[in-house]
Formats: C-alpha cells, structure tokens, sequence
C-alpha cells in the first residue's frame, strides 16, 4: 500500500478512507469497535465520520458515529494513529444547521466532545450553505484553524463555480482555504464530478474524496436486480441502477474480476484510485470480511485495457 498526502500539512493518509456513516446505523458499537480495529491493524488510518450520522435512524438524533468514534479513542488510545475527517453544515435539529459563523463554532465544540479528541485533523462543509456568505464561513474556519481546533478544511456537495468563489476569497483574505472535495463520484455516477467540478479540482489541487463511491453497494455485484436490493438497508437508492447502463457496468467488472480474480467492490474502488487527483474514495463495511474487500483496492493495479473496458462501459450520453 503506498501512502498519499493530504493537504498542505503533508499528512500520510492511506488511499482508502473508512466511512463512519455504519457507526450506529447498521451495526453498533461492539462491531463498529471490530471494523475499526481491523482498519488500523491492516495498516489503514483515515476515516470520515459527519456530525449528522445516524440521524435518519428512527430514534436517533445524530451524533451517534462521532460518540462511538469516540469511545473507541478512548478504549483503545487510537487518536494519534488516525486522520480523522467529520462533517457540519446537515440538519442536526431546530436551528442546527448551516455554515454561519455561529453554528460553526457551536458544531465543533460539539463534534469535539464526542469524538473525545481535542483536534480535527480535517473539518468539511457537508453542503453549500448558499444562504450565508461564503466569506463568514471560510473566516470561522480561519478561526478554528488558528485555535488549533481544526487542521485544514474541505468542503463537500459544491458546485464548481462556488468552490472557485471560495478559493478566491481565501487568496484574497489570507484564509484557510478548502483543500480537498467530498463529491459524489463512481463507476455509475460520474457525468456532474466530471463535467462540473474536475476542472476545479485541478486547477486548485485539491485532494478527492469521493462518496457513495460503491453506490450504495451496487457496484459490489452483490445485489443482480432489483428485486435482489428489497431488503437492504438502501433498497430504495438501489433500484435506480438497475438500467442498461448500470448492467452494462456490472458486466463490465464481472469480467475484470474473472479476470483479476478480486472481488468487483476491489475494482470499482481501483478505477476511482486511477482516476486524476484522487486521494482516497470513501467506503463502509459492517463486517472484517467486507472491510477486507475493500482495502484489498489499495493494493490492486488494474491493466490499461481493464481501466479502458471499465471506462467505456461506465460511459454517459454526452
């Protein structure tokens, strides 16, 4: 596994991050505790958790993925071996949300005591808060990476033209600036990252660290039609792949795993690795065996002719 870097700090983040969004959803704190310690003893340190998670749980009320981050820094004294991201800006509640300096700084005390930690190694914009000016909000950040609170920011679900607006407010005003992008990016959805935001990302290099980057669990083969995904926890983002473009990707990494002889999750994880300014793709696992899956992406070199079949198959109408 060779290490990437992450911002202007220079800090060695492995190329697959862990999502933490599973954390208090569909597996609780003994079996996140178990996944997390299989990410560090494979070698592995970045994770991405949000302040809202699980908050679309009935019963819960966000926070749940911080807190068990949290208690297993402080079972197992973890904190300094890992790169951690988490997230604001989502609804957490009445008046609890957005990008306001205010919120802010309220968010991060909270995320803080969760999480049982005294830094953030990289604090992320969930959404574009177009109501507040961008200006207030890098200027909070600012504040919080003076305070040592925060190492560097990032921002995710921009657009292009406000991650360029915020870019050049940061130059202008001497501020942190957003240093890597969350975007929603994979073998299946890829025309918005690619037509919209990858010019951004090159010309202010910024490190990518794509979302539902398996979507959903589609791309695992897991799941061979629709009626397949009833039971899933994502049923009902599922169904939406299932087209002949989605069958055509399916097939498509049906036959570089026949040929590799690794899991499809493995490959769908590798094309996004080959893909320019991509730091590390985000992915979650319930269990040590799908964690496994996953992590074996960080070591697998697929051919230019598989990269290229991967591609074409996985092609959008332009």
């Amino acid at each position: 596994m060779t290490m990437r870097t992450l911002g202007s700090l220079g800090l060695e983040v492995s190329p697959i991050m862990l999502g933490g969004n599973v954390f208090g959803w569909t597996i609780d704190e003994k079996q996140s505790f178990a996944v997390l310690d299989h990410f560090v003893d494979r070698g592995f340190n970045f994770i991405d958790t949000a302040d809202m998670y699980s908050n679309w749980v009935p019963g819960n009320k966000g926070g749940e993925s911080e807190t068990i981050l949290g208690n297993w820094f402080k079972r197992g004294g973890k904190r300094n071996q890992i790169v951690l991201a988490t997230k604001l800006g989502n609804p957490m509640g009445e008046g609890k949300k957005g990008l306001s300096a205010a919120y802010i700084k309220q968010a991060v005390e909270a995320s803080l005591q969760r999480l049982q930690t005294d830094y953030i190694d990289l604090y992320q914009a969930h959404i574009d808060d177009k109501e507040t000016s961008l200006t207030e909000t890098l200027k909070a950040f600012n504040d919080l990476v003076q305070e040592g609170k925060v190492r560097i920011i990032g921002a995710s679900n921009y657009g292009g033209d406000r991650l360029q607006e915020a870019e050049s407010i940061s130059r202008r005003e001497g501020l942190a600036r957003y240093e890597t992008l969350q975007p929603h990016f994979n073998l299946y959805h890829r025309e918005q990252y690619e037509k919209d935001l990858a010019r951004v990302v090159a010309e202010f290099s910024l490190g990518v660290i794509p979302y539902f980057s398996l979507a959903s669990g589609f791309l695992t083969g897991k799941y061979k039609s629709v009626a397949d995904t009833e039971k899933a926890n994502r049923a009902g983002m599922l169904g939406k792949y299932f087209d002949e473009r989605g069958l055509r990707i399916l097939k498509a990494l049906d036959a570089v795993s026949k040929e590799t002889g690794a899991k499809q999750a493995s490959i769908a994880l590798a094309w996004l690795l080959s893909r320019p300014n991509i730091l590390a793709p985000i992915a979650s696992a319930t269990t040590v065996h799908q964690l496994d899956e996953i992590l074996a992406a960080a070591d697998l070199k697929l051919s230019p002719d598989q990269l290229k079949a991967l591609s074409e198959a996985s092609a959008y109408k332009e």
